[in-house]
């Protein structure tokens, strides 16, 4: 692997809405069309969270979730909605923290983000701001259903990463963060390599999945650009089936807990 001279990203313009049930691989194939774009082999397709979530059937309306004594109590003491502290902590191991409106937990895939990465913005509400929109079950599973139909109906080597975005502990700001891959080693391991003046790199990993994921994030935005889908050609990566675990720090060295 090496370092990319140059990149080049993709945005599908006025890609539908996605709704319950849609075959993305259909929709990603006719928006392709639309925007007269032909994939090419190494392309990695990255996807925002929300249209894998929205085709998986994962908005809730809260009118349906009855929040339990714990829910009522944390929703007390961070001024949100007990129903949707339900859903929180139906998505999470446990609850990390809490300070003020912020509701920190580890997500049930390991993930340690804010509201266990629920939200209510870019989704069909009804009355009263009354849904709200989960991760997907298996981001990664999604992934590679989506890579392995989009392989064999194009003809070409792809990878695929789930986006979402999310903040940070030491920073303000979201940026875009890999859930789920297919395809792509989301670590790219560069101990044992050398700098520019012959020194061993001791403890180099590099995340090539989120810097891949950030960068698509810049195409799609954060509010009513409406392009959940990014083509980032360019990237020289090492084609794994792993998943994204391997970017997940073990628990006994995660300095924030």
């Amino acid at each position: 692997m090496t370092e990319p001279a140059e990149l080049r990203l993709i945005a599908l313009r006025n890609f539908p809405l996605v709704k319950p049930q849609d075959d993305l691989q259909s929709v990603i194939t006719q928006s392709l069309a639309d925007n007269q774009v032909t994939l090419e082999n190494g392309d990695v397709l990255v996807l925002a969270q929300k249209i894998v979530s929205k085709a998986e059937g994962r908005q809730v309306k809260l009118a349906d979730v009855t929040p339990s004594p714990q829910a009522v109590e944390l929703a007390k003491s961070t001024e949100k909605d007990p129903r949707l502290v339900e859903l929180v902590l139906q998505e999470s191991n446990e609850v990390v923290k809490t300070r003020g409106p912020v509701l920190i937990v580890e997500h049930r895939l390991g993930f340690v983000m804010a509201n266990a990465g629920i939200d209510q913005s870019n989704i069909t509400h009804g009355g009263d701001n009354d849904s709200a929109l989960l991760l997907p079950v298996d981001p990664d599973g999604s992934a590679a259903r989506l890579r392995d139909g989009l392989q064999k109906e194009h003809g070409r080597k792809l990878a695929v990463i789930i986006n979402d975005s999310v903040g940070r502990a030491w920073r303000m700001g979201t940026v875009g963060l890999a859930i789920g891959v297919a395809g792509i080693d989301p670590l790219w391991d560069r101990r044992g390599d050398q700098d520019l003046f012959g020194r061993t790199l001791e403890i180099t990993e590099v995340g090539l999945a989120d810097e891949i994921a950030a960068a698509a994030s810049l195409l799609m935005g954060q509010g009513d650009e409406g392009t959940p889908v990014i083509i980032v050609r360019g990237v020289d990566y090492r084609s794994a089936d792993r998943g994204i675990s391997p970017v997940l720090r073990d628990k006994e060295f995660d300095l924030f807990r």
